[in-house]
Formats: C-alpha cells, sequence, structure tokens
C-alpha cells in the first residue's frame, strides 16, 4: 500500500483516464506518482467511468491498466485510511462503499473485462484484480499482501480473492509471509490467468480483446456471470442454475443467435466451435 506525504490535488476527474478504440475501452489508474493508490477521488471517479462506458455500443471489452510502472498498489493510506479515521466511522464507511461499489459493478459488469497488470499490485488492488474475468500479468509485475507487516490483516476482500483463486496452503503462505509474488509466481499459483514478457503485454491483451469481441454479446455475458455464481453453489444447485441461464439467454435473442450459428456449422461449414466463432455479423442488428 501506498502512502502519499500529502493530499493529492488533482481533480476527481483526472484520476481515471479512458481511449476508447475499435470497441476496446482501455481504463486506467492514473495517479502513476503515487502507484496508482486507491484515493477516495479515484474510487468515485472510477464508477462514474465504469458507469458511462458499460452501455456504449461502441465498447465491447474493457481493459484496465496502470499508469506508469505500477498497477495500482492498493489503497491510500493518507486519504483512504489516515484522514477517514480522524473523522469517525462514518468516513471510514464512506470510503469502503465507494471502493467496493465500483470493484462490486467491475465484477457483474455487462461487458467482457480484462486485467492488463503491468507492475505493482498490492492490497485494496486484489479487489479489483479479482472482479476482472481475465487478467495477463507483466514479467515485470509483483503482487503482495503487504499487510501483516504493519500489524493489520488483508481486509476489504483480499484475503477472500487470495482464498478463492489459490491454492489453500499457497494463499495462507502469501497472506502470513508478506512475501511479494512475481507475475510468474502469480500465474503458477492461481492469482492471474497467465505471465507475459513486459514488452509483449499489451499486444497479448490486444490478442484476447480482439477474440472476445467476435463472440456473442449476450452469450458472453451469461457465460462469465455463471462462472462467478456456480463458484459457490452445489453442483446440483448449479445444474439447476445453469438451465435457467440458458432459457433465460434464450429469451435475450439466444434461439435466433444458436440457429444462426448452427446453420454456418451444419450447413455452411464455414467455421468450427472448437477452432474459433462464428460470424455474429449476420445476424440482424449485429
Amino acid at each position: 500500500m501506498a502512502m502519499p506525504s500529502q493530499p493529492d490535488p488533482r481533480p476527481q476527474e483526472e484520476t481515471v483516464k479512458y481511449e476508447i478504440i475499435d470497441g476496446v475501452a482501455w481504463v486506467s489508474f492514473n495517479r502513476p506518482d503515487k502507484k496508482n493508490c486507491q484515493s477516495p477521488k479515484l474510487n468515485r471517479q472510477m464508477l462514474v467511468v465504469l458507469d458511462e462506458l458499460e452501455f456504449r455500443d461502441d465498447v465491447q471489452v474493457l481493459v484496465l491498466t496502470g499508469e506508469g510502472d505500477s498497477w495500482s498498489a492498493g489503497m491510500d493510506l493518507l486519504e483512504y485510511f489516515r484522514a477517514a479515521e480522524a473523522e469517525g466511522i462514518h468516513k471510514t464507511r464512506q470510503h469502503q462503499r465507494e471502493a467496493y461499489s465500483w470493484w462490486e459493478r467491475l465484477r457483474w459488469y455487462e461487458k467482457a473485462t480484462v486485467g492488463m497488470i503491468n507492475g505493482w499490485c498490492f492490497g485494496g488492488a486484489y479487489g479489483p484484480l479479482f472482479a476482472c474475468d481475465i487478467a495477463i500479468a507483466s514479467d515485470k509485475a509483483q503482487f503482495g499482501l503487504s499487510e501483516i507487516n504493519w500489524a493489520i490483516l488483508p481486509g476489504g476482500g483480499a484475503s477472500k480473492v487470495a482464498a478463492d483463486l489459490m491454492p489453500y496452503r499457497k494463499a495462507m503462505y502469501h497472506a502470513m509471509m508478506g512475501e511479494n509474488l512475481t507475475g510468474q509466481q502469480a500465474a503458477d499459483q492461481g492469482l492471474v490467468t497467465e505471465c507475459v514478457p513486459h514488452d509483449q503485454l499489451k499486444a497479448r491483451v490486444q490478442e484476447i480483446a480482439d477474440k472476445l469481441k467476435k463472440k456473442d454479446t449476450q452469450a458472453l455475458r451469461a457465460t462469465k456471470w455463471a462462472m462467478r455464481r456456480v463458484m459457490e453453489m452445489t453442483y446440483d444447485n448449479a445444474e439447476d442454475y445453469l438451465i435457467r441461464a440458458q432459457e433465460a439467454l434464450n429469451d435475450f435473442g439466444g434461439w435466433e443467435t444458436r440457429k444462426e450459428a448452427t446453420k454456418q456449422f451444419l450447413d455452411e461449414k464455414t467455421f468450427k466451435p472448437g477452432l474459433g466463432a462464428f460470424d455474429k455479423t449476420k445476424i440482424k442488428g449485429e
């Protein structure tokens, strides 16, 4: 976690950057001089940005990364913690609500999301890391739960993220020892999807985004939500949920989409499901 010496004077709007390029919204934590630690301003602005982008027709995939050499060093110790504690529990609760609300929004986002972990990812950054559907790390990235080193526990969901994504013994060691993981170690232990050389990071994320853009939008959304829901279900409950989820998908136009995809596979023989996606541009409205 990062601790600036004085409050950040920049306007709230400047704490998050984004640009939309060919269907991909590249969203960045924008406090590079503070290792992109999450201040109350940044948390409020991130929710504004997510709201603005979620239902735009020109956004199919959202990539979350960080300006400079860090993804996010966690929560801003001065502005998020110390300043709030000086005002009282009501301010602490407000700051928590502002942070957790955009992490939750990102977990259930309408569009596919990819975390591009370009550098430091510590503590409170595990919340948005978990919220991203896919996470690609640079081999220069560092992951850490350093809270134990200054006598607190990994809160804000960080312990839950480690416990859910990592093997139990690895997660326990990670939380108790306060030792950093490299990008490759994070990938090996399940904290991120994969690790690539730093100079190939953006190209790999672009490749993934380009493939996601070719998938059916409604099916992709239903799939990512289903995967999150079934994690905490018994097999029987998950089986029943997935049947109902497919029925709901059908009501969103899934029948027509499946008919077109089946026609392209069986009749036109223009694609193979195991090797790529069907041509969704042939569906009316796409």
